[in-house]
């Protein structure tokens, strides 16, 4: 039997109870093991108690997840965040080195909300704290009282880059993505380049430009039922190719 690729999902660190945890949510587990057709190993966010280098040794790919929590606004010189705003430092301290060495290395990366916020900031961009009060922006929350289905069902256009990697991949100019994010790209990180946008301009995907290999980020949520939308299954099998690819050079 044929050795699948390995990708890394950088866990969330979770109190339950008194004690820490480290979660990864199954639908992105799901994504890479059925939608990439990759072996999926969950990596613990201890900053630098364990070695970046073997981290990196160890994986053909790597997927940074969606989370409750926001990138801690000091990484990106923004001001201080409301009162009762989750933070995850012990991730930010595992995820913002790790996508920068990773690209560098030519290791497949796929950032999705807050990965695709972390990948930003990585890179010198900064974010909105609260898009839907920005003048000009639509409201990209959910809706709290709704189902799953309703949260994670599309409620929104992206227009695709004609001439970008996803347009590559889906082979079209339009979808209809979910929205489940109050936070957002406000300035562009330094060497990205925009993928799709939604209506009200704010940016959804973007791609590293002078990446050795896969480097790509969505704002909305395509783990969700990724078989059933086109357009994430196109991710997820741009990522898996990518991901053998890594393996086979490796």
């Amino acid at each position: 039997m044929q050795t699948k690729p390995i990708i890394g999902l950088c866990a969330d660190r979770k109190m339950l109870g008194m004690h820490p945890f480290h979660a990864v949510g199954e639908k992105y587990i799901n994504a890479v093991i059925h939608g990439a057709e990759s072996f999926a190993v969950v990596l613990p966010s201890l900053g630098d108690a364990q070695s970046m280098e073997q981290t990196l040794d160890m994986v053909d790919g790597l997927l940074f997840t969606g989370s409750p929590s926001n990138v801690e606004p000091k990484h990106y010189a923004g001001a201080p965040s409301e009162p009762g705003t989750l933070h995850d430092p012990h991730r930010d301290a595992t995820t913002l080195p790790m996508i920068k060495a990773a690209i560098e290395r030519g290791i497949p990366v796929l950032g999705i909300c807050r990965g695709f916020q972390e990948m930003n900031v990585v890179f010198g961009g900064t974010l909105f704290q609260k898009v839907h009060e920005v003048p000009g922006k639509m409201d990209h929350r959910e809706k709290g009282d709704a189902t799953l289905d309703e949260q994670y069902g599309p409620v929104h256009e992206v227009h695709i880059q004609s001439q970008g990697l996803l347009h590559k991949w889906f082979g079209q100019e339009k979808a209809m993505v979910n929205s489940i994010h109050q936070q957002g790209v406000d300035r562009l990180g330094e060497g990205l380049q925009i993928e799709a946008t939604a209506p009200d301009g704010l940016i959804e995907a973007f791609s590293v430009r002078e990446s050795k290999t896969f480097a790509f980020a969505v704002q909305w949520h395509p783990e969700w039922k990724h078989a059933e939308n086109p357009l994430s299954t196109a991710i997820f099998k741009a990522f898996g190719a990518a991901c053998r690819q890594r393996q086979q050079q490796r």
